[in-house]
């Protein structure tokens, strides 16, 4: 069934986009990335991760005596948390390097902004490298394509088995294959990059909120409820991509109720809790940035108003809640727990999308943007890649491709490529 949306509104959105500060001097940041890009070729790609501590047999039973039984739970974690707080390079004392899909597509994204941004063959071949190894590494016992944790990773209602996929990590890999394929348009990509599609539709539960709205599950595991703010936002996205990649109207319906959950899930005051589950009613950065976003590619595709207001109300509450004092991105603006850290790299990774995303638009984010890529400069280490995290005391300093090492990679390839179009 053909799939349409409105001209007259994409054209409109799409001029808004064309729109944003000027004075950016790119010329330093892709020095950055460039020498990045040298580290990267020297150190590898597979690393530790934020859940290295927990990854172990010993520490998911640490984690999950935690939620268990809060007290007994709590002198359990704790020699991984006075690691986390005082001795980050103590990750490898409780688990090994591993390669991390949801890097692998983050790391492909970022090569073919850069391949097509500097005409070149090389970058281009890295960004087909981490293809094939994503075709490599997808999760067993799946009959579509589609990607999750490399290890076992203990939650509130058990242990996530490794390889589950996950919708937070899926979309990414979509847009990795759908990239590159807009560069060689190469048809065995988009026939992975249909498989995902199927996967996103078929694979995960939708549990009905309203007449008009659906949470999705974080996985396709029986009994995985709903809820997460995020998981529906990134499907709603990618099924709203899909739906205009292979003209499939059954995508576009899915997504309109996944993305209609998101919409109504919204506070007053513009935030969005992590879940509407009553209990993991925190509000982060770079969850807020996921689903702000989520709603900004899906506004670009479709021209959806309700969308529009949303991410209006959205970055008002943004940009008054989730900066510091100094004008940089703090971590929680509403917490689940204490936290050991002040700054952490993935909130400013996700900051530049979102600025990058709604150049223009909003000149306390332009300024927000202008602010971070200043303070970028303290996070970069001279041998190219990035801190972590801003500790209470120092600094976690050990290079961790999920957490956000290719995050951050992408994010400033993003921005040097949009600029480039301008």
């Amino acid at each position: 069934m053909s799939v349409s949306y409105p001209t007259q509104l994409i054209d409109r959105v799409e001029s808004r986009r064309a729109v944003g500060p000027s004075a950016l001097n790119t010329a330093p940041i892709k020095a950055d990335v460039l020498r990045f890009v040298t580290w990267l070729d020297k150190y590898g790609e597979t690393s530790y991760d934020h859940q290295s501590f927990f990854a172990s047999d010993l520490g998911r039973r640490a984690k999950a005596l935690y939620y268990t039984n809060p007290l007994l739970g709590t002198l359990a974690v704790s020699p991984m948390i006075f690691c986390e707080a005082l001795l980050p390079a103590g990750r490898r004392l409780f688990w090994r390097k591993q390669r991390f899909p949801i890097a692998d597509a983050h790391y492909a994204m970022g090569f073919a902004f850069l391949a097509q941004l500097l005409e070149s063959e090389r970058h281009y071949d890295r960004a087909v490298h981490f293809l094939e190894i994503l075709k490599a590494t997808r999760s067993a016992g799946y009959e579509r394509y589609c990607w999750g944790y490399p290890f076992n990773w203990e939650t509130r209602r058990g242990t996530m088995k490794q390889g589950t996929p996950l919708i937070t990590t899926v979309p990414y890999v979509y847009e990795a294959f759908r990239q590159v394929h807009q560069i060689d348009g190469k048809e065995e990509w988009r026939s992975i990059m249909r498989s995902i599609a199927e996967h996103a539709l078929l694979d995960y539960h939708d549990y009905e909120i309203s007449a008009n709205a659906s949470s999705c599950s974080y996985n396709p595991e029986p009994g995985e409820p709903g809820g997460v703010i995020n998981a529906s936002a990134y499907r709603a996205f990618l099924l709203t991509q899909a739906a205009l990649d292979f003209n499939e109207e059954n995508y576009r319906q899915a997504a309109l109720r996944n993305l209609n959950f998101v919409i109504g899930a919204q506070n007053d005051d513009g935030s969005w809790y992590y879940s509407i589950d009553g209990e993991r009613d925190f509000v982060d950065h770079f969850h807020t940035c996921f689903v702000l976003k989520a709603l900004a590619k899906i506004e670009a595709l479709t021209g959806n108003n309700t969308c529009t207001k949303a991410i209006q109300r959205g970055v008002d509450y943004y940009v008054a809640n989730l900066f510091d004092e100094k004008g940089l991105p703090k971590p929680f603006s509403r917490r689940p727990r204490m936290t050991v850290y002040r700054r952490e790299l993935y909130d400013y990774a996700e900051c530049i999308n979102v600025c990058v995303l709604l150049s223009g638009r909003f000149p306390d984010l332009d300024s927000v943007l202008s602010r971070v890529l200043v303070d970028l400069k303290n996070w970069q280490k001279s041998g190219g890649s990035f801190r972590a995290r801003q500790l209470l005391l120092g600094w976690d300093n050990t290079p961790m491709h999920r957490w956000a090492q290719s995050q951050m990679f992408r994010s400033l390839c993003f921005l040097l490529y949009k600029r480039s179009q301008n």
